[in-house]
């Protein structure tokens, strides 16, 4: 056995142990199948078994592996073949090498002994071919090395199929150099330079390879082109999303070589095309190939399917779609995940469900469309069907549709099934741990959300853009300023652009916290700065009490040209209001629709029924109610009572009181607050009433429940509840602050006039109860 050639095995190991391990005992194995062999040839050939076995002529063996689709049918012919003395002969050796390399699950380590075995001095370019081939497409790098083998043999010339391997083996590794190296050797072979075949390999490679450019020049160099020529360059302008670049090709193609026009271009330049800026090209493209009688393949069809929902037009989608006469599961594919992103989710998951229901077997890419529609649209229910549904097909295991699983129930409120799937994955990548990061933000699990995060940068984990806007939403919503500053320096080390929902999200974290000085400061260093950015830095100072500020930055966005949209305007409305600016907060209400064209919603109702109630216009804001026309529920009525009770205006008190009982409110506080108004007025009977109503629609109080960040861990505190670790020293911390309060001359403020007061800590209000144990705390 030649050992020589075999060195390229040592980038595999495991392909290195299997040569040999095949190599030792292939001979024996061969020798107990001689006579297996000799009946299978027999009955193949027709002939007697030892005589007429060894007249086989090579295209006959050639058949007989052809027809052998196991390895198990075709190891007697190569038993027989090393017996009969055949398996010398070179091209026969050539053809074990291609049976055992082009098997559904190709056997390399015995493609590699029968090469070794043949001899250096016949070995054909044939022979290298054979296993160069298989290697290009299943081993890279071995098959690199292999190809460099093959020209330190003296021997040997390459083919053009042998450069079409090497360049499609150095696309598969990503090896620019040895692509290169490659493509100038080609030019030095007159047989391979000008080879349409070579030229075209040496195109799809450097398209792979994401240099296009270069791959354009190889193309305008080559002496003839054909439609796979054409179809690989425009393959190449595809993936990279050079969509002018396609159509402006394709427009030389049909000047130059209109007959190479097939519909194998024609789904090259629609999957060109397919992107937002690109339908104007594709409605000509599609109006060209009606034309032409092209519409009739299914992959033309699923291309113009692609090629609409891409470009959010999923009408003229789904008329292609019904217009096919054959669909395959790749068309149903693209309307489902057309539908999914473009927000349909409701259609997604209807088309799922009709495709299902036809009898076509989902694919991976289906899959995650649905389960995308089921996260946007909360449908648990259908979620789970498809779970179901992937588990019986076995596509469980592929990375996104776990991905898409463990988005779906994260985002359908089920964290904990989620996490299961989560920690089932031994291969993490970003999306996975980005999509349990968000669940548990939009679960309101703020602080699992952080612990989540920074298990995921010990792990060296580099975060995404969505990963770093859900870690500072979840430092925002509980004010973790700390961690806030720790993702701010991930930021920055990591390279993100403010310009993008990061810089909005970083802003608002600041803002959220307090720290309105470095809000402010993220926010005019963001490079571009949308509406979205101004909202988030108007809300905070809004939120905040600066409401000066707030109206300064609205002016300040006018003048940049920023158009404001309803979120600005209830930013805005809300400083007005905490202001006590009536007169300008009915300018910017009115300026509303009439600036902007903007109706008016129920939150921007809420801030001026906050407003007047604020100023102790009751009455005002009573009339206010009364005149709007949408639906607002219980909501503005809620707004009216608790001014009443800060204004003590009982009457108007009552009447948003019994407003908000006829309406079926489920607020606690509005019982307890039309309760005490009533008591106020000796109406005790009204205040049974009251209460009984509560009672009997099972309305019951909410505990009250703050935090606090203290050296970078939050504590949580919850009225009646004496969990904390430090609760007997808060205990009596605030035991010790109250008496020196009460000694001070502090009293609780009285809500009504009823109210008695508190000898005791217990019986300090909730607010009071929560500021105290927070201070006790610190």
């Amino acid at each position: 056995m030649v050992a020589g050639p075999l060195y390229y095995l040592d980038e595999n190991k495991e392909a290195s142990c299997g040569v040999q391990l095949y190599s030792q005992k292939s001979c024996s194995y061969l020798r107990e199948t001689e006579t297996s062999a000799n009946v299978s040839i027999h009955a193949m050939a027709g002939a007697a078994p030892s005589s007429s076995a060894r007249q086989i002529s090579h295209t006959q063996f050639v058949e007989h592996l052809r027809r052998a689709a196991r390895a198990r049918d075709g190891e007697p012919l190569h038993a027989w073949a090393l017996k009969s003395g055949a398996a010398s002969q070179t091209p026969v050796s050539n053809s074990l090498i291609t049976f055992y390399s082009s098997l559904p699950r190709p056997l390399l380590p015995a493609a590699f002994a029968v090469f070794a075995d043949i001899p250096d001095s016949t070995r054909d370019v044939a022979s290298w071919n054979s296993l160069l081939n298989p290697l290009s497409r299943h081993r890279p790098h071995a098959a690199l090395s292999h190809f460099r083998s093959m020209l330190s043999s003296a021997a040997i010339l390459p083919s053009p199929h042998s450069f079409a391997a090497a360049f499609t083996a150095a696309a598969r590794a990503r090896s620019v150099s040895a692509g290169a190296a490659a493509h100038a050797l080609a030019c030095k072979l007159p047989s391979a330079s000008s080879n349409v075949f070579v030229s075209t390999a040496l195109v799809n490679m450097y398209c792979k390879l994401d240099l296009a450019p270069d791959a354009r020049r190889v193309f305008d160099e080559m002496p003839e082109r054909n439609g796979v020529s054409w179809s690989a360059m425009l393959a190449g302008y595809a993936a990279g999303k050079c969509s002018q670049e396609a159509f402006e090709l394709f427009r030389l193609m049909l000047g130059e070589c209109p007959s190479e026009k097939n519909e194998f271009v024609a789904t090259a330049i629609l999957s060109s095309v397919s992107v937002p800026l690109g339908l104007p090209m594709g409605i000509q493209l599609h109006g060209l190939f009606v034309k032409d009688g092209f519409c009739g393949f299914v992959t033309v069809e699923n291309s113009l399917v692609t090629m609409y929902a891409k470009a959010a037009c999923m009408d003229a989608a789904f008329h292609v779609f019904e217009s096919t006469k054959e669909r395959e599961s790749v068309t149903w594919s693209a309307m489902i995940t057309g539908y999914a992103q473009n927000g349909d989710a409701e259609s997604a998951v209807s088309m799922f469900s009709n495709m299902h229901a036809a009898g076509f077997s989902p694919n991976e890419f289906t899959f995650v469309g649905a389960l995308n529609g089921c996260s946007d649209m909360g449908a648990l229910v259908a979620g789970k069907q498809a779970h179901g549904l992937i588990m019986k097909l076995g596509h469980e295991a592929q990375i996104y549709v776990k991905s898409a699983l463990v988005d779906m129930y994260a985002k359908c409120g089920c964290i904990g099934d989620a996490r299961v799937g989560f920690d089932q994955l031994y291969e993490l990548d970003i999306v996975l741990w980005t999509a349990m990061v968000t669940g548990h933000v939009q679960n309101g699990e703020h602080e699992e959300a952080l612990s989540l995060y920074s298990r995921m940068d010990k792990e060296g984990i580099v975060p995404s853009n969505l990963t770093i806007v859900s870690g500072l939403r979840a430092c925002a919503s509980i004010a973790a300023l700390e961690p806030g500053k720790q993702l701010h320096t991930q930021i920055l080390k990591f390279g993100f652009d403010l310009g993008t929902s990061v810089g909005c999200a970083l802003s608002t974290m600041y803002s959220k916290c307090g720290n309105l000085e470095d809000s402010l400061v993220v926010f005019r260093r963001m490079p571009s700065r949308d509406v979205i950015a101004w909202n988030s830095i108007i809300g905070g100072f809004s939120h905040n009490g600066c409401g000066n500020g707030a109206l300064d930055l609205f002016e300040e966005m006018k003048l940049e040209g920023t158009a404001p949209d309803h979120v600005t305007f209830i930013n805005v409305l809300w400083a007005c209001s905490h202001m006590g600016l009536v007169h300008r907060g009915w300018i910017y209400f009115k300026s509303m629709t009439k600036d902007y064209g903007l109706t008016p919603r129920l939150d921007h109702y809420a801030c001026m029924v906050d407003m007047l109630s604020r100023a102790g216009m009751l009455t005002e804001a009573k009339d206010f109610i009364d005149s709007i026309t949408i639906d607002h529920g219980t909501y503005l009525w809620g707004i009216v009572l608790g001014a009443c009770r800060r204004m003590r205006d009982f009457d108007i008190g009552a009447h948003a009181g019994e407003r908000l009982m006829e309406l079926g409110t489920e607020d606690s506080s509005a019982y307890i607050l039309l309760s005490n108004i009533y008591a106020a007025q000796r109406k005790w009977n009204d205040v049974e009433r009251v209460r009984h109503l509560m009672k009997l629609r099972g309305v019951s109080k909410d505990p009250g429940c703050s935090w606090v960040e203290l050296n970078s861990r939050v504590h949580v505190f919850v009225v009646g509840e004496q969990q904390h670790p430090e609760a007997e020293n808060i205990n009596v911390e605030l035991r010790r602050l109250a008496k020196h309060m009460k000694d001070e001359g502090y009293r609780p403020t009285s809500k009504f006039p009823w109210d008695e007061e508190p000898n005791t800590v217990e019986e300090f209000h909730e607010e009071d109860q929560l500021e105290l144990e927070m201070v006790s705390a610190l």
